[in-house]
């Protein structure tokens, strides 16, 4: 079987693969170990112990209050139980820390050190990993399951390369639409464009306005600190922006006044002396510029952390990671965590959990199936479209414009934060007209148009699904609807190249999702 994509999740799902008894290919776009936001950072996990019950429950029910109506406590369960039995095994390669009081903390890893062991520890099982190999299709069989993909070598002159699988999780990541997110670089949405083109749904693809703060002029989204900021205005005013639930909306509204500066100084002494080594990357940035954060103000900015932060991506139809599509299965960003975090971000202890644990269940439900699969000797159809096969005659495309026009619907506060149907509606147009371009004469063979078609789909079905749910609910905000609408307290789903559909998923009402509206 294959696994597409080399991070947290994609590691996890290739090595319980591997333990299942499956041959195992893993594809990264990147370096295995390096690549993608998990090695970036210094990640915590939903971490609950299952004695006493109790604690269980309690964590469930926040979470469920929370979600506002779109998480699943069944979900919930499974994600923490998964994470408890399945983090601790991995003492083998990374050396946990402990707690004040001496007891291990399997909880808060070190992201680098951690991708470094599940490098590691995917090797141990015998996984071949394809490093520097980009995924551009997957490959269907004439039943329209899914029976591998193709790629190129980028290391090897861009040589193509094609896996013949039993079954595929697509562990490719989610997008921050180029907001250069720390290690988000290479997420473009690939994954999302894949699964579309071989029939899979999204859902939640309008929860992508997970605004994070960072110092301005840097990448540095990460975002504990801040929790104990104080913030001034350019002319040393303090401004009233207390922590909590809504902070990034009032702080958003401040950055359109004006520069918005802070300091840390309110920071626990406890949490400076161990800055350095829970989150070293955060004063890296500080040091670099000669800043003490405790004393000094530095401005302070925003940036949209999409999907990686946000909610949407492909539809799970069951916790093993399967989509609509025979074969297919998703894991990490790469699928919708609507189920386990609701409407809200997961943050990094959800989003943590639920890649682990979306990846040793998708590793685990794709090896069986693989390891059913009687004969693969069926002829298999490249499902690729938009930057691979144009519709028309080819033409040059100004790629880095393109994703610059992308970017430029989905990150600015008046467009993505606090939307409005006409915002929509002239965001839509953009789009449209730039994937049209795409579509019809984006020449074969390009990485680059291939990630910036798959950077087009995503913010189509973001913006689709925006535009269909008029109301505010958790991540996404409507300035001409600002209250919540009980009738919606259910799930979009939304797919379509060409032409965008949005549909509202009640499958406890009918067998079939209710059509909302069509966008071409």
């Amino acid at each position: 079987m294959l696994v597409v994509g080399g991070g947290m999740a994609g590691a996890w799902a290739a090595t319980s693969a591997a333990q299942a008894g499956a041959k195992v290919v893993l594809a990264d776009k990147g370096y295995c170990g390096t690549s993608g936001v998990t090695a970036a950072a210094g990640p915590g996990h939903w971490w609950v112990p299952p004695d006493p019950a109790a604690a269980r429950d309690a964590a469930v029910a926040n979470r469920i209050a929370a979600g506002l109506g779109l998480g699943e406590a069944d979900w919930m369960y499974r994600i923490l139980d998964q994470t408890w039995r399945t983090l601790p095994t991995l003492a083998r390669y990374y050396k946990f820390g402990t707690d004040d009081e001496g007891r291990v903390n399997y909880r808060a890893v070190r992201g680098p050190e951690y991708m470094r062991a599940l490098r590691q520890q995917v090797l141990s099982y015998g996984v071949t990993i394809l490093d520097q190999s980009p995924v551009l299709e997957l490959l269907a069989r004439c039943d329209g399951s899914i029976g591998g993909a193709r790629g190129q070598r980028r290391q090897d002159g861009s040589r193509a390369y094609r896996v013949e699988a039993g079954a595929v999780v697509l562990a490719a990541g989610g997008t921050s639409f180029l907001s250069h997110l720390l290690g988000s670089r290479t997420n473009t949405g690939d994954g999302y464009l894949i699964a579309a083109e071989a029939g899979a749904e999204m859902s939640g693809m309008e929860f992508t306005a997970a605004y994070t703060i960072a110092p301005a002029h840097s990448t540095m989204t990460r975002s504990m600190a801040y929790a104990f900021a104080t913030y001034y205005d350019a002319d040393g005013g303090e401004l009233d922006l207390p922590f909590g639930p809504d902070q990034t909306v009032r702080l958003a509204r401040a950055l359109q006044r004006g520069p918005v500066y802070c300091t840390l100084q309110r920071l626990p002494d406890d949490v400076k002396a161990r800055l350095h080594t829970i989150s070293p990357n955060v004063p890296l940035v500080f040091d670099r510029w000669g800043i003490d954060p405790y004393r000094d103000r530095f401005e302070v900015t925003l940036h949209n952390d999409g999907t990686i932060r946000g909610i949407g991506g492909v539809r799970v139809h069951d916790v093993n990671g399967a989509t609509s599509v025979p074969g297919l299965f998703v894991a990490g960003d790469n699928a919708s965590r609507e189920k386990v975090a609701g409407a809200i971000s997961g943050g990094g202890n959800v989003n943590s959990a639920w890649a682990l644990s979306s990846g040793v269940f998708a590793g685990t439900a794709a090896a069986r199936v693989a390891r059913s699969m009687k004969s693969r000797s069926a002829e298999l159809t490249p499902l690729g479209r938009a930057g691979l096969r144009p519709h028309g005659r080819p033409q040059d495309i100004d790629v880095a414009a393109t994703r610059d026009r992308v970017r430029a619907e989905m990150h600015p506060f008046d467009k993505n934060l606090f939307r409005t149907g006409a915002g929509l509606a002239a965001s839509s147009q953009t789009l449209e007209d730039l994937w049209s371009e795409v579509a019809n004469h984006g020449q074969a063979g390009s990485i680059a148009l291939r990630e910036t078609a798959a950077l087009l789909a995503t913010a189509r079905w973001s913006v689709a699904t925006a535009a269909a749910r008029d109301e505010s609910r958790g991540l996404h905000r409507r300035e001409d609807y600002p209250a919540r609408d009980p009738r919606l307290a259910a799930r979009l789903l939304s797919g379509g190249l060409d032409q965008v559909w949005v549909a509202l998923d009640r499958p406890s009402a009918s067998a079939q999702p209710g059509q909302l509206e069509a966008t071409s």
